[in-house]
């Protein structure tokens, strides 16, 4: 038996590649085994080679794998494609149908079974992904029980006739692998789980149900790959809750959508990837000059322009910190693990209440996408705070001769009292030009040298983020240091796994708090690190340069790009590592 293993199956968009993965690992979540999946997929509807990959094990991951234990094709592409991933004595489970070969120089077993043929013979061609999860089920000894229940929630809305079919399938297949194989494989068999209850989610799907715990009643957005499960899963859900999902003609109106809701009380967020966030770059000025909250989400993925929509990349960086005309606070925060982007969305809900200003939640497209094993998440770490809002409850007193609310008031920590629109007493104008503390337009130079700084002055010490960084520090004064942000975090731990068992000295930390800059934790970890590797999916070095500007020591750090469209694999974080420290370069 086997502690994990390695499985990927892969075809023409639009044949059921993601349904016979997401079929196949729910099966396996609810046996209670640690998943993490990762789908590669076109830029277009129908047409194009799609895979999903997936990692099972009985301990946590959070990576995929460097090489691959099972391949499962539906066209000779898939497996001229993937099937260098596959170690030696891998296995690939092939439609008869193609006449399926193995290229040279790979060493794997090659099954051909009629997935086509018998799919027909059971009702539907379609239905051949569900032959491919049969015949991967018995190839792994999985009991075919474990499908039942996920096969009738699939399909049980279209009858149960449907769903005997796909049961019918699914047996089908796994008798025919048994035939030709006289049993199932050795080194194919996984050791028991622990068989306990675990959430499997996407980042995207823990963002949205982060934002309806934190009472989050409107999201405003425009389609874009890869955030529109936000979107999706909003419009199934927030409803319940009072809430509702507006589907904007643009990026432009979903942030102003945003900032009006915010200013009338009611928490909202947008959704969207790099374009999208380009056009609502005025607009995050005007939540930052009006001190409105608002928070949005971008799911980083490949550039410039329209790039590479479906593709892994962390390009944004800077975009993120930098693009803003003029000068506002503005927050930036980076989940690295589904279970964060819970957790995290609330804090940015409070945060953005709290300090008055735009927070982003800057995630990735692995991030977003990669399917994970999640721990039950608790409820009772969750906190809402509203920050300095005055509601009718509070009451304000009459003000003389007609004068404004001083919405904008100077205070110590430049966070002024934020009343909502028809408070008694509250009147106040709002205006995206420079005001006065009522909110009057004023162009006084010591009115806006004022206001500038009482607005700079609300981040100056900082912000009250939890966990600005994870540090997995093992050692005093290490040979390396490991630094990454967003989705490298699996695959760096696991390098420094490797790197222990070689005896290298080797820490790790991830960036979680990108703006403002977390110096004070960072920076001792940077100073007893002989070298510095900056893991990142960009050509120019976003975060390594963000690294220099803050904490210095530019001569012991160094840039590990990759910007291919494909996320790091735990090799290449490892066998670059050990390239630095033997040959001194990357």
């Amino acid at each position: 038996m086997i502690k994990q293993l390695s499985w990927k199956v892969g075809g023409q968009q639009g044949e059921g590649i993601d349904s016979t993965g997401e079929i196949f690992s729910t099966a396996l979540n609810r046996m209670g085994y640690y998943l993490y999946g990762y789908r590669h997929f076109s830029s277009r509807i129908k047409g194009g080679h799609s895979n999903t990959k997936i990692r099972i094990s009985i301990r946590p991951i959070r990576a995929v794998s460097d090489d691959l234990d099972v391949l499962v094709a539906f066209d000779q592409e898939t497996i001229d494609l993937n099937a260098h991933e596959l170690h030696d004595g891998g296995v690939i489970l092939a439609d008869e149908k193609f006449k399926p070969q193995v290229p040279e120089g790979v060493s794997a077993r090659l099954i051909s079974i009629p997935f086509t043929k018998i799919a027909q013979d059971v009702g539907l061609a379609q239905m051949k992904n569900m032959v491919a999860v049969g015949a991967s089920s018995a190839l792994l000894s999985l009991p075919l029980h474990a499908f039942q229940e996920v096969i009738e929630e699939k399909f049980s809305r279209k009858g149960q006739q449907v769903v005997d079919k796909n049961m019918k399938a699914i047996q089908a297949g796994a008798d025919t692998v048994l035939q030709e194989t006289g049993g199932s494989l050795e080194g194919l068999k996984l050791e028991p789980s622990d068989g306990k209850k675990r959430l499997y989610m996407i980042g995207n799907d823990a963002i949205a149900l982060g934002a309806i715990a934190a009472g989050a009643r409107l999201m405003a957005a425009y389609p874009i790959t890869p955030s529109s499960e936000i979107m999706e899963y909003l419009i199934k859900k927030l409803s319940h809750f009072g809430g509702t999902v507006v589907q904007t003609e643009d990026e432009i109106a979903a942030i102003s959508m945003v900032i009006g809701s915010n200013y009338g009380g009611v928490r909202a967020l947008t959704a969207s990837a790099g374009p999208g966030l380009s056009l609502m770059t005025e607009a995050i000025g005007l939540s930052g000059m009006t001190e409105t909250p608002a928070v949005i989400v971008n799911t980083q993925r490949g550039g410039p322009s329209t790039g590479l929509p479906t593709k892994q990349e962390q390009s944004d960086l800077n975009a993120m910190i930098y693009s803003t005309h003029g000068e506002i606070p503005k927050i930036v925060i980076a989940p690295s693990t589904a279970e964060e982007c819970f957790y995290d969305t609330i804090q940015a809900f409070n945060l953005a209440d709290r300090y008055q200003c735009p927070v982003i939640i800057l995630s990735d497209l692995a991030v977003s996408l990669g399917k994970q094993t999640v721990e039950p998440l608790n409820y009772d770490r969750i906190e809402i705070d509203r920050g300095k809002w005055i509601t009718d409850a509070d009451g304000l007193e009459e003000l003389e001769n007609s004068q404004l609310f001083k919405r904008y008031e100077q205070t110590e920590d430049g966070i002024s009292p934020r009343v909502l629109p028809g408070v008694k007493n509250g009147l106040h104008h709002v205006t995206g030009v420079e005001h006065d503390e009522t909110g009057r337009p004023s162009e006084n130079p010591l009115n806006r040298k004022k206001m500038m700084e009482k607005r700079l002055q609300k981040l100056a010490d900082g912000i009250d983020f939890q966990d600005p960084v994870y540090a997995d520090v093992r050692h005093d004064e290490p040979d390396l240091l490991i630094v990454g942000i967003n989705s490298t975090r699996g695959v760096i731990q696991e390098g420094l796994e490797r790197l222990g068992k070689d005896g290298i000295k080797a820490n790790h930390l991830h960036i979680r708090q990108v703006l403002p800059f977390p110096e004070e934790a960072v920076k001792p970890l940077v100073e007893k690190a002989k070298r510095v590797i900056v893991v990142e999916n960009n050509a120019t070095g976003q975060l390594a340069n963000l690294l220099k500007l803050h904490v210095g020591m530019g001569e012991k750090i160094v840039h590990v790009g990759k910007y291919d469209g494909n996320p790091f694999l735990p090799a290449e974080i490892y066998n670059h590592c050990k390239e630095l420290l033997v040959h001194g370069h990357v």
